[in-house]
């Protein structure tokens, strides 16, 4: 099987390494926050959201046509579905909750319930069992995730909005727990191109709804391609190679890193001024993405 001699060729990185490329692949994800806030007027989140994922999956579809992954390959039909469906369901989701909960309630609904999701999802499609370090370094990442987040107040609090954010962090683990299955037996390039390609040509008749103009402006077309090659190409070939080598629910809770991310850059580029919660949540994610990266088997 071509696929099964490519994954072999490339090797697999170690368990260490590859929650480093998992932690590297979600601080490029909390690069996105900083980005949006560029962007020229008229550039909604939904137009966004759909944009970075067109972008991001044509240029990982170019990457693995120029590894030469994309013929030969044996596509298990239900997997490419699922991890397809799951990205494109990902962002309208996660973007209509936070519009109708706020951002702050939001994020953390969608952002705090993906390892979770990830880890349920593991469990019972593909046996795997967090340990007790996964339990604890989560309940930490997603406490210190909810106080850095929501340490500004006005959270509003709306059903609809907050199972839209559910929905936001079940696809997140469907997507996560479809390619581990798929990089079991394909190389991570192809991978990640056909996923995101067929992600993107699903959620394309977002645009027909939204208004795209702001792409004609520089500034707008310099946002898309950083959302799109950075936080979502590059990002998500780092995540998939490590992925490669940890159990999903590992991998979903070190995801977390992005709202870390996403915070210090509103600091240092943005000029925000966090109160006393947000920088104790920043302590707690820190030290929960800490235990993460250690690994049960070093505890």
């Amino acid at each position: 099987m071509p696929g099964a001699r490519a994954v072999k060729r490339g090797g697999r990185p170690s368990a260490r390494a590859g929650r480093l490329l998992i932690l590297a692949g979600a601080v490029l994800w909390g690069t996105t926050g900083t980005a949006q806030a560029f962007a020229p007027p008229g550039a909604d989140p939904l137009s966004v959201g759909a944009v970075r994922i067109i972008v991001g999956g044509l240029a990982l579809l170019a990457v693995a046509a120029l590894r030469g992954e994309l013929a030969g390959q044996r596509w298990p039909p239900l997997p490419v579905a699922v991890a397809a469906c799951g990205i494109a369901c990902y962002q309208p989701l996660f973007f209509a909750g936070v519009l109708e909960t706020g951002v702050a309630l939001g994020t953390i609904v969608a952002i705090g319930s993906a390892p979770v999701a990830a880890g349920a999802i593991g469990f019972v499609f593909r046996g795997e069992r967090p340990g007790r370090r996964w339990a604890a370094a989560t309940a930490l990442a997603v406490l210190g995730c909810a106080l850095l987040v929501g340490g500004g107040g006005g959270v509003s609090v709306e059903a609809g909005g907050i199972l839209l954010a559910l929905g936001a962090g079940f696809s997140y683990g469907v997507y996560a727990t479809a390619t581990k299955e798929l990089l079991e037996r394909l190389p991570y390039t192809a991978v990640m191109g056909v996923a995101f390609g067929l992600g993107a040509l699903l959620l394309s008749p977002v645009l027909l709804f939204a208004a795209p103009g702001w792409l004609a402006d520089p500034r707008g077309a310099a946002v898309a391609l950083e959302l799109g090659l950075v936080a979502t190409a590059a990002a998500y070939l780092l995540f998939a190679r490590g992925l490669s080598a940890v159990p999903v629910s590992t991998a979903a809770t070190l995801s977390l890193a992005e709202p870390l991310t996403a915070g210090l850059l509103g600091i240092a580029v943005l000029g925000e001024r966090p109160g006393a919660a947000s920088l104790a949540g920043a302590a707690l994610l820190l030290g929960g993405l800490a235990l993460a990266a250690k690994g049960e088997e070093e505890g």
